[in-house]
């Protein structure tokens, strides 16, 4: 291609413009609309699919839902994982609007798994606070985003243009006033005038160079190449500590998360070589990276994620999870190596650097609105400086600062900084200058392989001084690589700004000169944490001539105490400046891929999808004579949700077709928070009750249950039914009843999976039952178990059983022993509870250091808990530790009470 003159370009204008259309931007876009803005929405994708949250999201990592959690609880975690430096005001918004972000989403459609009553199912996956909420239609997340967005009081306000990749923000007068680009298929160059611009542009996870050496085999997701860093610095906004960096556990050779979040409460742990749980770290943070980097540096490396252990339905439950969700592939990866969950445990790795305040604490500098320091310049999600933020609080900030972008935009100006735009053009279209130019894929390399060897932990000063050598050398590199066409500009602007983003942090890590936040700045030659001179924020920004500058900000005081850590109040302060030296020029030669075809039908609902079509325009498809086409246009259904979505659904379970069919009841269970509960939803749901599928028939009573919209006879049938999938869901519904007679009825199934529910259910009703002393004599050792815990749980434990079940063959059985003890008379339960702490097995161990927490003042379960501080494994330690420690400072504040 030509390189386009700068007068032809495109040029639009807005209120707010939002750039990036993932999880962050379109919350942001959505808000900004619903408060009356003009929005536009640039995005270098395609807003549909973009983002870390394309291929969707497996679960919340930080709801706080009351009953379950408090605000105060998750500030003060947040404030120890990320070593005091926080600003706790940003953190709170995320604690205090996370439940109703989550309500929002559910009305948007997102699905997050309740219980048999209704309520949110949070998980505790870290010894502090539970706040794993799962999602489990958790890979249709940004469909559903994408359905609001395209919603026609939305579309009204809200302009979305794909395919378009700011480089630089503009600004006038100190103020963000638009940006300048092009677009990613055509080359065309654009600008954009705004009265507020929102950068959710995503991590930079394209900074350290992955153990593969495939340049997007990343942990994060690789089109996020720190667009939004650049812009924000070159905008002149200060970032905030980009020296810490994302460092995650993941999958040996495999780019994608390890989930032990999603496995743990399925029963699932990291180990070391030796089967020993080795974190000590209580909730998630640099530290635990730590540990896990100095176990696989030493003799009791690899380690693994241990799920060899668990039964068949955790195994089956977790492959459904994880390998549809977040990385299809992660099943071929497996099968790829023979490797099944059933008979290797899966090793696990740490991943490249990267930039993420979502997973860490690297960001954009905001304020609890999401305002940077630059007017008019708003920065949100995984960009924006809101420690541990996680999708919750990417979405929380895209509100904020959508909310806040609409009320205090400017209007848009009529002329843009023409000095600025030509800078722009520059970036963007010199690699056509130079076709013949290094190709961007050899340059990409070269520098992400001096950030693995130079910039990533441990660090040193000696590194980092040449890391910062390097990369002002690569300047000229940069600036003379070669392209022939928009694609490959695009990952030219990319590559600067990779460079720009690994400059920052290797200035940022150098600058402050002590260790903190475990592995994420890991100073090996400055190992102390030195909380007298650094426990402040490091902030950089670039100034108008073109100079870095560092600003040592203080942390301002805390919200909610947290004892370890005392801000020291001041001032900011410059502390150090570094010069900027002027880059170079550039060029590849690349060969296009051919466009796969596909059925005209399908497309045809494609493009229909985009004009949120009524029923009556898809009613054609749905009737189609193929097969495929109709699964097309069930597909196109539960993305548009048009009136009467829902029995349209109900009455293509009856499709005589198996994935039609199937295809029906995902989106079923998909849209069931969304579906007005109607006798016409109810009567569709009931007529195909009968079905010879054995997943339409399972799907009908789940929705019937959750809708609320079931009745006892037709669970009741339901637990009669010959397949055990139909029976688990029956028992689910008459136990969302309170029925416990009718769920008891069932402890004599032939399906041990049916028999576990039923042990299950009976504790959840709460009410005690003849049939968990049944259950508790089963020959099968999970149902033994689920019903010695489930006894517990109706506040009628079988302790006699329970006592004897201490000495079981199988461990499982064991463990429910131990918590069923949990609600006995200590008198009775203390010894035998602390004599199972020398069990041979780690988690049984565990389950009796859990249990003797309740009991920590009386002096045998005290004297227990003192001796499991030297257990091998980690977990029984450490809750071990947090008893003995409760116990400490209850007795100190009740003697603080006693005195005069």
């Amino acid at each position: 291609m030509d390189i386009p003159p700068i007068d032809d370009r495109l040029h639009l204008d807005c209120d707010v413009l939002v750039v990036g259309g993932g999880t962050a931007g379109t919350m942001a876009a959505i808000t900004a609309a619903e408060r009356g803005a003009r929005v536009l929405v640039v995005e270098k994708a395609h807003v549909r699919h973009s983002g870390a949250l394309a291929m969707g999201m497996d679960g919340v990592n930080n709801a706080v839902i009351p009953g379950k959690a408090t605000p105060e609880e998750y500030v003060a975690e947040i404030t120890r994982a990320n070593d005091g430096v926080v600003n706790q005001k940003t953190i709170y918004q995320t604690a205090t609007r996370g439940y109703a972000m989550v309500r929002r989403l559910e009305r948007y459609g997102v699905k997050f798994e309740k219980d048999e009553y209704g309520e949110y199912a949070v998980r505790k996956v870290h010894r502090s606070g539970s706040y794993v909420l799962p999602m489990p239609e958790g890979k249709d997340i940004k469909k559903v985003l994408y359905r609001v967005l395209r919603r026609r009081d939305i579309r009204e306000r809200v302009r979305i243009e794909n395919r378009l990749m700011p480089v630089r923000v503009l600004t006038a007068g100190g103020r963000a006033v638009g940006v300048a680009g092009f677009h990613t298929r055509s080359g065309r160059f654009a600008t954009v005038s705004a009265g507020a611009v929102i950068l959710a542009t995503g991590a930079c996870g394209r900074l350290g160079l992955p153990a593969s050496g495939y340049l997007y085999g990343t942990y994060e997701n690789p089109t996020n190449a720190g667009d939004g860093y650049a812009m924000a610095y070159h905008a002149g906004a200060e970032l905030s500590g980009i020296e810490c960096f994302q460092i995650n556990p993941l999958i040996k050779d495999y780019n994608g998360p390890a989930c032990a979040y999603v496995a743990n409460p399925f029963g699932g742990y990291q180990v070391n070589n030796r089967g020993e749980r080795f974190v000590d770290s209580d909730y998630w943070s640099g530290q635990m990276m730590a540990e896990v980097k100095r176990e696989l540096d030493s003799a009791r490396g690899p380690i693994y994620l241990k799920l060899t252990h668990l039964p068949e339905e955790s195994l089956a439950a977790l492959e459904n999870i994880l390998h549809s969700t977040e990385r299809p592939t992660r099943g071929i990866f497996h099968a790829g190596r023979g490797h099944d969950y059933r008979t290797h445990d899966v090793e696990m790795h740490i991943s490249e650097i990267g930039l993420c305040s979502g997973h860490s604490a690297s960001g954009v500098w905001v304020d609890e609105h999401g305002a940077t320091t630059v007017p008019g310049l708003y920065a949100a999600g995984d960009l924006a400086c809101v420690p541990h933020n996680y999708m919750i609080g990417a979405f929380v900030f895209g509100d904020l600062a959508g909310e806040h972008a609409a009320a205090h935009h400017v209007e848009p100006p009529f002329e843009l900084p023409e000095d600025q735009v030509a800078a722009a053009h520059e970036l963007i279209y010199r690699p056509l200058r130079n076709p013949d130019g290094p190709p961007q894929q050899q340059v990409e390399y070269k520098l992400r392989r001096f950030v693995n060897d130079y910039v990533a932990p441990p660090k040193t000063a000696s590194k980092l001084e040449i890391a910062l050598e390097t990369f002002e050398r690569m300047r000229g590199e940069i600036a003379s690589m070669g392209a022939r066409t928009p694609h490959e500009l695009m990952r030219c602007a990319e590559v600067d700004f990779i460079r720009d983003c690994a400059e920052m942090a290797a200035r940022a890590s150098l600058t402050r000169t002590e260790s903190r936040w475990g592995l994420y700045h890991d100073r090996a030659d400055l190992p102390e944490r030195d909380d007298a001179r650094w426990l402040f924020h490091l902030n950089l920004r670039k100034r108008a001539d073109g100079v870095m500058e560092f600003i040592k900000r203080p942390v301002e005081p805390y919200l909610v105490p947290v004892p370890e850590f005392q801000p020291v109040p001041g001032e900011p302060v410059v502390i150090a400046e570094h010069a900027r030296v002027a880059a170079a020029k550039a060029a590849t030669v690349r060969k296009e891929r051919a466009v796969v075809g596909r059925s005209p039908r399908i497309l045809e609902l494609n493009r229909l999808a985009e004009e949120q079509p009524d029923l009556e325009r898809l009613a054609p498809y749905l009737a189609d004579e193929d097969p495929k086409v109709r699964r097309a246009a069930i597909a196109t259904l539960t993305e548009t949700v048009p009136e009467g979505v829902g029995p349209a659904l109900a009455a293509a379970l009856g499709d005589g077709h198996g994935t039609v069919r199937r295809a029906a009841a995902a989106g079923l269970r998909e849209l069931v928070e969304v579906l007005p509960r109607s006798d016409e939803l109810r009567d569709g749901l009931v007529e195909r009750a009968g079905s010879s599928d054995p997943v339409v028939r399972a799907t009908v009573l789940d929705v019937l249950r959750a809708l609320r919209l079931g009745t006892r006879e037709l669970f009741t049938a339901g637990v009669n039914d010959a397949d055990h999938r139909v029976r688990i869901e029956g028992i689910r519904g008459l136990v969302s009843l309170d029925d416990a007679e009718a769920v008891a009825a069932a402890a004599v199934d032939p399906s041990r999976e049916v028999r576990v529910w039923v042990a299950k259910g009976l504790g959840l009703i709460g009410k005690p039952s003849p049939a968990l002393a049944t259950l508790a004599a089963d020959p099968d050792p999970l149902v033994r178990a689920a019903a010695l815990e489930a006894s517990g749980e109706t506040g009628a434990p079988l302790v006699e059983l329970a006592q004897i079940a201490l000495s079981d063959p199988a461990w499982q059985v064991r463990v429910g022993a131990a918590r069923c003890l949990a609600a006995a008379d200590p008198r009775t339960a203390v010894g035998p509870v602390a004599a199972v702490l020398t069990d041979d097995n780690l988690d049984v161990r565990k389950a009796a250091a859990i249990t003797l927490s309740r009991w920590v003042s009386w002096p045998e379960a005290e004297a227990a808990l003192q001796s499991a501080l030297a257990d091998p494994d980690a977990d029984v330690r450490a809750y071990a530790r947090r008893a003995l420690r409760s116990s400490a400072v209850g007795e100190r504040e009740a003697g603080e009470e006693a005195r005069p």
